[in-house]
């Protein structure tokens, strides 16, 4: 009976863990300096509609006036969810009621704008709010072929996704993200909050990525 026996291994040598070493320097070197721009997506194109999700702070919502302004669009649709803080004494309960009355009160034509809010759910809110949209397309008299998402910072991605595969085929989408005003993008790792968006909204992404949101 044996109780030990020889195995052979196979070890890095110095040469083989700098180059790891120096490897895995480049990749981090890599993803700090790519990775906010991949997801903080700006892709425009000439659209009917700018669509402005609603939840974003008042900052990014009156910077939406004058993309409208100069983009040439016919609507302006703002999107969003219901407030689900201080609901029995707010005066909107959804934040693209909320987003749109405060459009109104920085001056912007109210005949130019819509608000379309999404039902509450639990999960997928991108989705629903999407999925309001494309209804409120159908039922509409204007024709759109083309929209605009206007989102906030790594989100403009994974809203551009979505939102595409919901309206797909028959409209094409853009995209459109706003910078942040709470940390510096070009140097996100230096914050926390900048840290806890971009690796969050990278985690989401990736599950997004692997859903068809088409349904």
């Amino acid at each position: 009976m044996h109780l030990i026996h020889r195995q052979e291994v196979w070890v890095l040598t110095i040469q083989g863990w700098l180059v790891l070493l120096v490897s895995t320097a480049a990749l981090m070197l890599f993803l700090l300096n790519n990775i906010y721009p991949f997801l903080a997506l700006n892709s425009p194109i000439k659209a009917d509609v700018l669509v402005v999700e609603g939840w974003m702070p008042d900052a990014a919502i009156k910077s939406a006036i004058s993309e409208f302004k100069k983009g040439g669009y016919q609507k302006l649709v703002t999107t969003g969810l219901p407030i689900t803080h201080g609901y029995y004494i707010a005066e909107y309960n959804n934040f693209a009621e909320l987003s749109a009355a405060t459009l109104i009160a920085l001056g912007f034509d109210p005949d130019k704008l819509v608000a379309v809010p999404a039902p509450e759910v639990i999960r997928n809110r991108t989705l629903a709010s999407a999925a309001a949209l494309r209804q409120w397309i159908g039922d509409s008299n204007l024709k759109v072929e083309s929209v605009n998402i206007y989102s906030l910072d790594v989100h403009a991605r994974r809203s551009w996704l979505i939102l595409k595969q919901a309206l797909s085929p028959e409209i094409k989408v853009g995209v459109i993200a706003v910078e942040p005003l709470n940390y510096n993008p070009q140097k996100w790792w230096t914050s926390s909050c900048g840290v806890r968006s971009v690796i969050s909204e990278a985690i989401a992404y990736i599950y997004a990525s692997f859903v068809d949101w088409r349904g």
